[in-house]
């Protein structure tokens, strides 16, 4: 699996001309094929804040967004039938469900899950497994609470796990074989050509 969508969704966090900001990243055989980022503007002086998790505006306020419904089609061609990863899949979820329901929209059929999930199962050993510090683990260099940079780190962490579970799971599948892993290299060219 390593073809999906992440997603991050960003609430104003006390910056008065913007309600939200939304990037979503395409990874094609866990590359970064695309990315899309767009400001959701408010309505004019509506400015109702409320502590969140991340003491920005409500789903509700985000919801409220004047520009949701322009930007939509397009966002939704990026999600309709992918699987979508998001950090706090549950509050970029609940954003996007409140921004649909609010606008009367529906959102295409598409899976997804929890970058946190993730980073438990591949790296128990954390403190926690909050974005940062699953980013300072793996050393990616990225700024925190920017949409853009958040989904691609989002898109960063199935990659990695992936990546080492699956060697995990080799060596540990080498060592009940009793086999020795041999990193693989191209064969050598001699002279008179490639055989010689």
């Amino acid at each position: 699996m390593m073809d999906f969508t992440a997603i991050d969704f960003e609430t104003a966090t006390g910056a008065r001309d913007s309600a939200c900001s939304v990037a979503v990243v395409t990874i094609r055989a866990g590359v970064m094929v695309d990315s899309y980022y767009t400001l959701i503007q408010p309505p004019q002086n509506r400015y109702s804040y409320f502590n969140t998790q991340i003491h920005g505006l409500s789903e509700a306020d985000t919801a409220d967004a004047a520009d949701f419904a322009g930007i939509w089609p397009e966002l939704e061609a990026h999600l309709a039938g992918q699987l979508v990863v998001a950090h706090n899949a549950k509050f970029d979820m609940g954003v996007l469900r409140a921004c649909l329901t609010h606008h009367g929209l529906q959102a295409p059929a598409f899976s997804y899950c929890d970058t946190v999930a993730i980073a438990r199962r591949a790296w128990p050993n954390l403190a926690n497994h909050k974005l940062g510090t699953v980013g300072a683990y793996l050393n990616l260099h990225f700024r925190h609470h920017d949409a853009l940079e958040d989904a691609k780190a989002c898109a960063a962490i199935p990659i990695r796990a992936g990546r080492e579970l699956a060697d995990t799971s080799m060596e540990a599948l080498a060592r009940h074989l009793g086999v020795r892993i041999v990193p693989f290299q191209a064969p050598q060219a001699v002279h008179g050509g490639l055989f010689g």
